[in-house]
């Protein structure tokens, strides 16, 4: 466990002594990149299942505390989670290590299919591998939402306000932020009249957190420090808007590559909520005002995100991949693609390091705060709903070809047109539903099996 060391009039503080190595880490990290499919929900039930269940790194209190804070920040919530938690093993390398891991495989699936799209359109077995992956990761989201349910909503007030998130964000579309607001207020208002349903553990129906290697003390990495945060600010701050600055002075505004490194810098700061919230206004603005993609293309981009490793913004490479494609100017198209991409990449997921390394040792000193623990036991709750809508929306995507929207007064969703239904899609997802919660067979096998299924259908003709 770990090791104590006297701080000036501030208690105690451990030391690093979890005894996992940087190279054990690396590893872990690397599986978890692996098997981040399934969008958000997908990738906090891979690090939940990894991280608490299996390796017992850190506990289910803390897993959520740091889901709540990266929940309320604009970008990829579980890459963010993922940088939190390495940061909190392994100081600033390890959060490099982490978030830099989980988008790492994403990054190279997006720029291959990137590449095969520019030059040959769609091919048919790599959809035909991710529909089968697909399959088991509806499994695995359906059982993260279900063990972290069990956890979280302790009360019928919580249970009631993860409800009360599901109808608000599936049948009211309203935005994410407002419902984690409003969920934190009544939390912080329940924490500060001391009502035991909004503290940890308060209705003595909840299991304690035990047995994880991090312990339940603040590292001492993890203190804030004024010092430490203006120099992490300037790092990170250089980092990402320098490539910005240089690109606008020598190229100008009007040059593609300009564009991206503006653009996407803009996108960075306003993506809360997920991806969906931000992917309708990069579509108009990649076909209608940049024509950097064509009617429909965006779909195809998304399609790609949707199936292939890590966040679901990484349609956003694509989008910059073919801007830079198409207006390549003396340079190679599949070489200006590639620098449109990654540039893309870059602004994009630097500022989710900077909003960690910067916001996360104010959140972890304020965890014993009775009115904050409140906030965030409401927030979870309500987060518990909003993986649940998204769930429910992985789950009709996957299984129905078509929906269409029910309207009646206030409320709008998406519901499945019942004759586009994808049989094979069903029967995998049904079967890897079967193995993981009756037959409890692993994660990887289920993966691996229902991958297999899906190139077999492609290769007998089944599916295209």
């Amino acid at each position: 466990m770990s090791r104590t060391v006297q701080t000036s009039g501030k208690g105690t503080q451990a030391a690093p002594d979890h005894g996992v190595t940087l190279r054990e880490a690396f590893r872990v990290w690397l599986r978890v990149a692996a098997l981040s499919f399934g969008g958000p929900a997908g990738q906090i039930a891979v690090m939940h299942r990894i991280l608490v269940e299996e390796k017992r790194w850190i506990s289910e209190s803390r897993f959520l505390h740091a889901l709540n804070y990266c929940m309320l920040l604009p970008g990829p919530e579980a890459q963010q989670l993922a940088t939190y938690v390495g940061w909190l093993m392994h100081r600033t390398l390890g959060g490099l290590m982490a978030g830099g891991l989980f988008i790492l495989p994403g990054i190279v699936a997006i720029m291959g299919l990137s590449w095969i799209y520019a030059l040959y359109g769609k091919i048919g077995i790599v959809a035909a591998l991710f529909f089968g992956l697909k399959a088991a990761v509806l499994a695995i989201v359906l059982e993260a939402v279900l063990r972290i349910g069990r956890r979280a909503l302790k009360n019928r007030i919580l249970i009631g306000l993860a409800g009360a998130a599901f109808v608000a964000i599936f049948f009211l579309h309203a935005p994410f932020p407002l419902i984690v607001f409003t969920a934190g207020l009544i939390g912080f208002l329940g924490g500060r009249a001391g009502l035991p349903q909004f503290q940890p553990g308060g209705s003595g129906n909840g299991s304690g957190d035990h047995g994880d290697l991090l312990g339940d003390s603040l590292p001492a990495h993890a203190s804030p420090n004024v010092k430490r945060s203006v120099q992490v600010a300037a790092i990170w701050l250089t980092l990402w808007l320098a490539p910005v600055l240089m690109l606008v002075l020598f190229l100008g505004r009007g040059d593609v590559f300009s564009q991206i490194a503006v653009f996407f810098s803009k996108m960075a700061m306003v993506t809360f909520g997920g991806a969906y919230a931000a992917l309708a206004y990069v579509a108009q603005q990649a076909v209608d005002t940049y024509g950097w993609l064509r009617p429909g293309e965006m779909l195809d981009g998304l399609g790609m995100a949707e199936t292939t490793p890590g966040p679901l913004i990484m349609v956003l490479q694509f989008v910059g991949f073919m801007a830079a494609f198409r207006d390549a100017g003396t340079l190679n198209p599949l070489l200006a693609g590639t620098l449109g991409g990654l540039l893309t990449t870059w602004v994009t997921f630097a500022p989710c390091f900077l909003w960690i390394f910067l916001g996360a040792p104010y959140i972890e000193i304020l965890r014993g705060n009775r009115a904050l623990s409140g906030a965030l036991s409401a927030i979870t709750a309500a987060v518990v709903g909003v993986i649940l809508n998204l769930a429910i929306w992985f789950g009709i995507h996957t299984i129905f070809g078509q929906v269409h929207e029910v309207a009646w007064g206030p409320f709008r969703f998406d519901a499945p047109i019942w004759g586009s239904v994808n049989l094979w899609a069903l029967l995998l997802s049904g079967a890897a539903i079967l193995a993981m919660f009756r037959f409890h067979v692993g994660m990887l096998s289920t993966l691996a099996a229902t991958s297999a299924a899906g190139i077999a259908l492609y290769w007998a003709g089944i599916i295209a």
